[in-house]
C-alpha cells in the first residue's frame, strides 16, 4: 500500500499499514516474520475501547451509547483497525501517526500511534486526547504471533510458549465476557483476561530460535492461543466490557496515553 511505513533497524524491520487500520502488517528479525500476515493480522491497536462491550452499550454518566455489533451479539475491538490513519511524520526508526475519532463514536477525540523500533526492540504508544466532552475509553493492541517461525511445513522449528505469571484471571461467562469474579489462574488454552498489578509481563520463546518479551505499565492482558497459526498477547488499559465495569474519563486535562514495549533476545542466529 502506498501509505505503508517501513522502519529498520540492524536486522529488525517493521511495516506499518496506515491505511488499514495503522497496524503493525510486519515485524522481521533476522529474516524471520514474527507476526501472521493477512488484512486482519499482524498487530492492530484497539481503540477506543478493547475487547467486548456487553451488547455493544456503554454509558457516559446518564447517557446510554449504542455501538455497531460487529461481533454479535457485542462490539468488538474499536474501530479505529478499519480506519484510514494519517502519517504525521517518521524517521529511517520512527513514525508517528493520527486518526480522528468519528462516527458511530458519539465523541470527538484523537489518537495518536507512535511506532519505535530499534535492533532489539519495537515500542508502540498510545494516546487519546478529547477535542471537547470527555468519555470513557481503553486503549490496547491485538497482536498476532506466528506460533511457528518455520516458512515452510516440515522445517522441524518447534512452536511458541507463553509464559506468565498473573495474580489473578477474570472468571470468563459463556458470553466470553467476565464475570466479575476474580479466580486463580488456569492451564490454556485460553481466551482470557489476566491481572498483573505490577504491569504486563508476557514471555513467548521460540525455542532455539528467538525470545520476545512483552510488558506494559498496564495491569491488564487478554491471552487468546486458541488458533493454530498465531497466538495474541493484549495488553490493554482495561478488561473486556471495561467501558461499563471500570470507566477510564478521557479529560480536556487528562488524555489516556499508554504504552507496550517488545524486547526480543536471538536464542541461535536466525
Amino acid at each position: 500500500m502506498s501509505d505503508d511505513v517501513t522502519l529498520a533497524a540492524g536486522d529488525a524491520e517493521v511495516a506499518v499499514q496506515a491505511g488499514n487500520g495503522c497496524r503493525v502488517g510486519s515485524l522481521r528479525v533476522g529474516g524471520r516474520e514474527l507476526l501472521r500476515q493477512g488484512e486482519r493480522y499482524g498487530c492492530f491497536p484497539m481503540v477506543p475501547w478493547c475487547g467486548r462491550i456487553r451488547d455493544g452499550r456503554f454509558r457516559n454518566g446518564g447517557t446510554r451509547h449504542q455501538m455497531p455489533l460487529n461481533s454479535p451479539p457485542h462490539a468488538i475491538h474499536g474501530f479505529a483497525r478499519d480506519a484510514q490513519w494519517k502519517v504525521a511524520r517518521s524517521s529511517a526508526t520512527e513514525a508517528v501517526f493520527t486518526y480522528d475519532l468519528t462516527d458511530p463514536w458519539p465523541y470527538q477525540g484523537r489518537v495518536t500511534q507512535i511506532v519505535a523500533l530499534t535492533e532489539d526492540s519495537l515500542t508502540l504508544t498510545l494516546g487519546i486526547e478529547t477535542y471537547g466532552d470527555s468519555f470513557p475509553a481503553q486503549a490496547g493492541w491485538h497482536p498476532w504471533f506466528n506460533r511457528n517461525l518455520g516458512e515452510g511445513q516440515g522445517e522441524g522449528q518447534e512452536d511458541v510458549r507463553v509464559d506468565f505469571s498473573a495474580a489473578w484471571q477474570e472468571e470468563r461467562g459463556d458470553d466470553h465476557l467476565p464475570t466479575g469474579n476474580r479466580i486463580t489462574p488456569t492451564p490454556g488454552p485460553w481466551d482470557d483476561c489476566f491481572g498483573m498489578p505490577d504491569g504486563v509481563d508476557v514471555t513467548l520463546t521460540w525455542p532455539e530460535q528467538l525470545q520476545l518479551q512483552v510488558k506494559s505499565r498496564e495491569p491488564w492482558v487478554v491471552v487468546y492461543d486458541e488458533q493454530d497459526a498465531a497466538v495474541c498477547v493484549e495488553p490493554q488499559t482495561g478488561p473486556p466490557d471495561g467501558l461499563n465495569t471500570l470507566p477510564r474519563l478521557v479529560t480536556p486535562i487528562d488524555p489516556l496515553e499508554t504504552a507496550t514495549t517488545w524486547t526480543w533476545t536471538r536464542l541461535q542466529r536466525l
